[in-house]
Parts: structure tokens; sequence; C-alpha cells
């Protein structure tokens, strides 16, 4: 890294209302360089709303263009200028348009910072009523049949709180297939046009929430699931454990104890199975 070099900036823009922008986005959108935007014409009518003029040359930032766009972005930071990233709504990178920048950036060793903000994913798991301590984030659930069942399959037995984006033209599909593949009571919440006038949360099993989208839903979607519940172990499940123990050299009824009061089980009862096991 040159001392000349500029700064990429990602910056995460409001969900709906333009109240949500940080001071620190205002003053990046006045005199940043080059903005990078998803959409032009939503990033002047936020401008507009901000009542902040864009100063720097405003560029279509999209998925289709993002990797065209690299080389030209590349030199104007290589050559000292400040570029702002924003997309439609969030923070860049996180199912928008910024990665490839970003480790483009990371590549080249040129300076990168990040101006915080609206979340949709942290505000639809804060909203959800479902646990928050351990999540994963899954982006835009799969389109295709073959795809989404094998996304599925790996879902039942996720432990954490599942967050992810869906099309509102897809989502009473995707419901009563989760209720299918997951069970009908797993529970889950539909976030729709969040921070906006027409803010919805529904809660529910997910059978009751596909039957409540069977009608049409509409806006912009997240979708928090319940983790998976724990699967109790069985004893005939722990033997092996066990026996892989005290084959390295443990003793019977020490591995035996540990392992069943873990699991919950009979020790008594794992400790004849072991037994049993080996005639």
């Amino acid at each position: 890294m040159t001392s000349a070099s500029g700064r990429l900036v990602l910056a995460a823009t409001p969900l709906g209302d333009p109240g949500d922008a940080s001071a620190r986005l205002i003053e990046a959108l006045g005199s940043a360089d080059v903005i990078a935007a998803e959409d032009t014409r939503r990033l002047r009518g936020l401008a507009s709303a901000l009542g902040v003029s864009p100063t720097g040359r405003v560029v279509s930032f999209y998925e289709d263009v993002e990797t065209a766009r690299l080389p030209k972005l590349l030199e104007a930071l290589h050559g000292g200028e400040t570029v702002l990233v924003v997309t439609d709504a969030g923070m860049p990178s996180v199912s928008d348009p910024g990665f490839r920048l970003v480790a483009a950036c990371v590549e080249e060793d040129l300076p990168i910072t990040c101006l915080p903000g609206p979340s949709a994913v942290t505000t639809a798991l804060a909203l959800s009523g479902l646990p928050c301590d351990r999540f994963c984030f899954e982006g835009f659930a799969p389109r295709k049949p073959g795809e989404r069942s094998k996304w599925f399959a790996e879902l039942v037995s996720e432990r954490r709180t599942v967050v992810f984006f869906e099309s509102p033209h897809r989502i009473a599909s995707l419901l009563s297939d989760a209720a299918a593949a997951l069970g009908g009571s797993r529970r889950a919440a539909v976030c729709r046009e969040l921070t906006k006038t027409y803010e919805e949360v529904k809660r529910g099993t997910l059978a009751e929430l596909a039957e409540w989208a069977a009608d049409g839903v509409r806006g912009e979607i997240s979708v928090v699931l319940e983790g998976a519940a724990p699967r109790q172990a069985s004893v005939a499940d722990l033997v092996p454990e066990v026996a892989e123990r005290v084959a390295s050299g443990e003793r019977l009824k020490t591995v035996a104890a540990e392992v069943a009061g873990a699991a919950g089980v009979s020790t008594k009862e794992l400790y004849a199975a072991v037994l049993a096991a080996r005639k």
C-alpha cells in the first residue's frame, strides 16, 4: 500500500426509513470521490431524502456489472480517491454487491473501512422472538427444487436459529415445503417491509405460517427459522463412543458414567449395553 492510496468505504443504508441513516453516511455521501451504487436512482432518492448532494462521480454497481467495474474502482483507489459503496438497503456484501471489490482491495493491500448501520438480518432476528444467542445467515433460499431439497435436509439438524431472505412470489411455496421437510410444529417468523409503513412480523409454526401465506404476501421478506431441538441420544447410539475410549485405555466404568451423564441416560444401562456388544 502506498501513501497515495485512497480508501474503500462500505456503508449501510436504511432498510426503508431514511431516518435510520447515520450521520457518517450522510457525510460520506457528500464527500466521497466516487459512489458505487447498486441502483443509482435509489441512491439519488435517498440522498434527496437526507438533504445531501453527492459531489463525486456516481457509477452503477449491481450484480451484473460488479466484476466489470472493479478495474476502474481499483484505479481510483490507487489514485488516492475515496470510493463509497452503497447498496439498495442494508450492508454491502451481505447478499448484495461488494464482496468482490473488498476481496480485490484485500489482495492489493488497499485500506477498507465500514460505516455500520441497518441490517435486515439482525433486525429480523431481534424481532422474531426466537433465540438470538447463536444464529446463521443463509442468504437467499435456493430457487431450484433439487437445491432447495438439499438445503432443507441440512436444516433438519441445524441447532442455530437460521435467517434467510425470500421473494414474495415464492414465500408461500417455501413455507409449505419447509413445513413438510422440517415439521409443521417448528417455529418461525416472517418479517416483511422492515422499518417501512407496512412493516409486519408474523410469528407462528411453519404450518400456521404456510396457511397464512397461501393467499399471497407482498414486500421484501426476511425469514427467521427456529433451530432444531437437540436430539436425545439412545443408549445404543452411545455404545461406539464408549467402546472407542475404552479401547484407547480408559476404564469402562469411568467412561460409561461420564458419557451417560452428559447424554442424560442410565449409566447402568449403558454399561450393560457395552458389555453385551462385546459378545
